[in-house]
């Protein structure tokens, strides 16, 4: 088979999007009870989570639904404007400070750019967020800056298999000659496979780990260094 072009994920593939996101919010919520509110941290973690879980990751009002939600004592007497700042400030200082790259993705991808291949990503959500983690992950330098696929921007979601025909298709590739690496048996997996993609599901601890796809992957990692064998194995790339 010849390869010609590898795709990845963004979150919980090339970082761990799942653990740092847990991590902000309980950090957010330990700044919010600090500063005045009136409530269980556990109690208030867990609403918090329904919130994302009913609003979406990127819905920017996460903490001032939670408030919203909690009973009125919970508030007390403190402007809850100051409450939802806290939260947002606390928040995005830990995502500063905790957002990184895999450690076996940033070998992988510095040995991938010596190579031929063209790399890129394909990653559902904002423009303006997933390219923040493309520049704060440093994985411009690896990357092709022609091949950055974001739903938001591209308007196609990873449920369409035309996201992937079209990515190989700005690539000049046929999507035979392409390959898709991700976390989401559905999304990055049956999408991309429909289109004519190499596929390769990373399976492990993201929140996705139990779900469970229409289309068998064509390979399978928990880490991705194991990615450097099957290049070498079934394509001659050695790493």
């Amino acid at each position: 088979m010849n390869l010609r072009a590898i795709f990845f994920d963004i979150d919980d593939t090339l970082y761990s999007s799942t653990e740092f996101a847990g991590q902000a919010r309980e950090k957010a919520v330990e700044a919010m009870i600090a500063r005045g509110l009136q409530a269980d941290k556990e109690m208030v973690l867990a609403e918090l989570h329904q919130v994302v879980a009913e609003f979406g990751s990127n819905d920017s009002r996460h903490f001032n639904r939670l408030l919203n939600r909690l009973p009125q004592e919970a508030v007390g007497r403190v402007n809850p404007a100051l409450l939802i700042m806290a939260g947002v400030i606390s928040y995005h200082e830990t995502k500063w400070k905790k957002l990184s790259i895999r450690p076996e993705a940033h070998g992988l991808l510095e040995d991938l750019s010596r190579t031929d291949l063209r790399l890129g990503i394909i990653s559902a959500g904002l423009a303006g967020k997933q390219m923040e983690k493309v520049l704060r992950l440093g994985l411009d330098r690896f990357l092709d800056p022609q091949l950055l696929f974001i739903t938001d921007q591209v308007g196609m979601a990873k449920t369409n298999p035309a996201l992937y025909s079209h990515a190989a298709e700005r690539a000049g590739l046929p999507t035979e000659e392409t390959m898709h690496v991700g976390d989401h048996p559905l999304k990055d997996v049956d999408s991309a496979k429909k289109a004519g993609m190499l596929t390769v599901l990373h399976y492990g601890s993201g929140k996705y780990a139990k779900l469970t796809g229409g289309q068998e992957p064509d390979f399978q990692i928990k880490e991705l260094n194991e990615l450097r064998e099957i290049l070498n194995n079934e394509f001659g790339i050695s790493l």
